[in-house]
């Protein structure tokens, strides 16, 4: 069977039809409420509010100790919020049983910081993983459906045999990434997509997540500190501070903010260099002005 045919056989059997899951709608992708996390006596998170909006990418910033791997790990569903509600395709997914949560995260991929794969499989198995688990296609379709993911992450065939201790820091991000999108999610989760890449490295990672998120018309929630990634990536950004979201729209809106964390971590000198790639890349996308009398002369 072909890629393509994998490829159908993964959507029919992880689809839209086997929930009442919103995936269409005008309700937010994630949605929270008042949001309160506690740890003993320290409130890390305190009526927190939060959409994540259908196909757009949503990073999360926040200086050390604001709970920004926290309030990812409970859109995952890993852990529980004191207080408030944490809303996945429009399910409370903390009233989920476990079969429903289950059913939830079959439509999310999960990209973590280290790329968490497991050191004893190769390259195709850990790919393979998810969908041997859930046991979403025979395994007869299975080596198409993996070689398709390993495509989509520019990973050739001739990596599938490889162990994990045989790639280099990139290969491993892409073969987490191949591997976060097995199960056709709809919702990708990424931690510190770039942490540790060299630049070349890093620019080539946020070219491919780009791609793959205007081709799959994926929602993409982000946690980073890197300004470059963050810049280069966002529709939106959130600010966590002061245990709640002190800002949350574009770049430009975010950075125009009055706020001693957003000064420090946006207008410092990584900032401004970041802000003035960013400003050259769009000048250079941007298209050109047509001279005055050139649209006249053209049509005589």
């Amino acid at each position: 069977m072909s890629e393509e045919n994998a490829s159908c056989a993964l959507k029919e059997n992880n689809g839209d039809g086997d929930s009442k899951l919103d995936f269409h709608g005008d309700t937010p992708v994630v949605e929270i409420s008042n949001l309160w996390t506690k740890f003993g006596r320290t409130v890390v998170h305190q009526d927190l509010n939060l959409e994540i909006e259908r196909g757009e990418i949503l990073s999360i910033v926040g200086g050390s100790g604001t709970g920004k791997t926290v309030l990812l790990r409970q859109m995952l569903g890993l852990e529980h919020p004191s207080r408030g509600c944490v809303k996945v395709f429009g399910e409370d997914i903390n009233k989920a049983d476990r079969d429903h949560l289950q059913q939830l995260r079959n439509h999310w991929g999960m990209l973590f910081q280290q790329g968490a794969l497991y050191s004893a499989l190769t390259v195709f198995d850990n790919v393979a993983q998810p969908m041997r688990e859930l046991r979403v296609l025979p395994e007869e379709l299975i080596h198409d459906a993996v070689l398709l993911k390993m495509n989509m992450v520019g990973l050739g065939p001739e990596h599938a045999l490889k162990m994990p201790s045989d790639l280099s820091g990139g290969m491993i991000k892409r073969v987490a990434l191949a591997r976060a999108l097995a199960l056709e999610p709809k919702l990708l989760f990424l931690d510190e997509p770039t942490a540790g890449l060299d630049p070349d490295l890093s620019e080539s990672f946020v070219t491919l997540i780009q791609s793959l998120h205007r081709e799959l018309g994926l929602t993409v929630v982000m946690v980073t500190h890197d300004l470059d990634t963050l810049f280069a990536l966002s529709t939106r950004i959130a600010v966590l501070a002061e245990k709640h979201v002190i800002a949350l729209g574009t770049t430009r809106e975010v950075i125009a903010v009055d706020h001693p964390f957003i000064k420090q971590f946006f207008l410092g000198d990584r900032g401004k260099r970041a802000l003035a790639v960013l400003d050259e890349k769009q000048a250079a996308e941007a298209p050109p002005e047509s001279t005055p009398g050139t649209d006249k002369k053209a049509e005589n």
